[in-house]
């Protein structure tokens, strides 16, 4: 037979003994039931604590309390309409985190630190198709950095892949909807390419190594199109054009589309970067060229007129044309007579009749 213990009252006056007692609350506590303070510690302050009772200095509350008041917690104190408003040193790591991002991503746009990611990029050029793979692997291999080819493409590239396995450049076979994404269009021909950008030679050093007799050469005056500057490459390669002039602020560079478009004309024709527009007419015509502007009407027929041997065609942009001043200041104003039925030829077609027609005088 079980003999349970007699039970004490239970209220808080009660005068029983039972260790079943109940415990008192918290505000009820006495200060002397709080466990022993270690040696050496200063007595706990109850106006440290804002909250109501006589919380442990070790308790969660009071933990989450010294957070927020020395602000190693993740909020501030409530404002007035009892929201929490994010801690100023949180913002900081957020912006801090993304600055780090961004120059981890390679946008270094507003920074003055350059992100090693985008040199690499800017130093790199996608290029795609056949041909002006070719061209690059044929003129200078050790531009090329990744190959991605598809499959039936591999017994056309054998030389390239021997050679990447040989220098340990990295190749891989993919399919052809990722050749699709790496080149940003359908028209890769079934190879893309990572080449290291090959940087336009100053107007001075071009023609330091300028050899003598007939030069034909091409001041692209704001044309911008990739499509019209790959045509443009590959009538100036086939013409034997000795190089392509770019104005010191035009911002045309060799792109995946245009060195496709040029069938590898883009690794056959130098690009030079001219300085101020007067200095360049001056070494120019230092060097024996006479300078033809190229118009819509007005100027006198390309097939009569007389051609200098060493000539420099200024070509105008596809849409404005030609700036007025760099016209007036050029030694010939030439024009491609027509059936008029059109107002002008393509900027990349009238290249190609510019160029045969100064071959055809020599």
């Amino acid at each position: 037979m079980r003999h349970d213990p007699p039970r004490g009252p239970r209220k808080p006056g009660g005068t029983g003994e039972s260790p079943w007692r109940s415990a008192p609350r918290r505000d009820e506590r006495r200060d002397d039931a709080r466990p022993p303070r270690p040696a050496g510690e200063e007595p706990h302050s109850r106006d440290a604590v804002p909250h109501r009772g006589h919380a442990h200095p070790h308790s969660r509350s009071e933990r989450r309390e010294q957070r927020h008041r020395h602000g190693d917690g993740p909020y501030r104190d409530a404002g007035r309409d009892g929201e929490r408003a994010p801690r100023p040193e949180r913002a900081g790591h957020r912006a801090r985190d993304e600055v780090r991002a961004r120059f981890e991503d390679g946008d270094d746009e507003g920074y003055d630190a350059p992100s090693p990611q985008r040199a690499r990029r800017d130093a790199e050029v996608r290029l795609y198709g056949l041909n002006a793979i070719r061209a690059v692997y044929a003129r200078r291999p050790q531009a090329i950095r990744k190959l991605y080819l598809d499959a039936p493409r591999i017994p056309q590239l054998q030389p390239l892949l021997a050679w990447c396995v040989a220098n340990r450049v990295g190749y891989r076979v993919v399919e052809q909807e990722d050749l699709d994404r790496l080149a940003a269009s359908s028209h890769h021909e079934g190879v893309v390419a990572d080449v290291l950008r090959e940087e336009p030679v100053s107007l001075s050093e071009w023609l330091r190594d300028l050899p003598a007799g007939p030069q034909l050469a091409l001041w692209l005056d704001g044309v911008g199109n990739p499509h019209n500057l790959g045509a443009i490459l590959r009538s100036a390669a086939h013409f034997g054009v000795s190089a392509v002039l770019l104005p010191k602020e035009a911002s045309l560079a060799l792109s995946g589309a245009a060195a496709r478009v040029a069938e590898g004309g883009a690794e056959a024709v130098p690009m030079v970067r001219m300085g101020r527009s007067d200095n360049a007419l001056a070494q120019l015509r230092g060097a024996g060229f006479a300078l033809a502007a190229t118009v819509v009407k007005g100027g006198d027929d390309l097939f009569r007129a007389p051609l200098p041997e060493r000539l420099v065609y200024v070509l105008g942009a596809e849409g404005e044309g030609m700036d007025r001043e760099l016209a007036a200041a050029c030694d010939q104003r030439l024009s491609i007579p027509g059936s008029g039925q059109v107002e002008s030829l393509n900027v990349a077609a009238a290249t190609a009749v510019l160029l045969a027609a100064w071959r055809a005088r020599r």
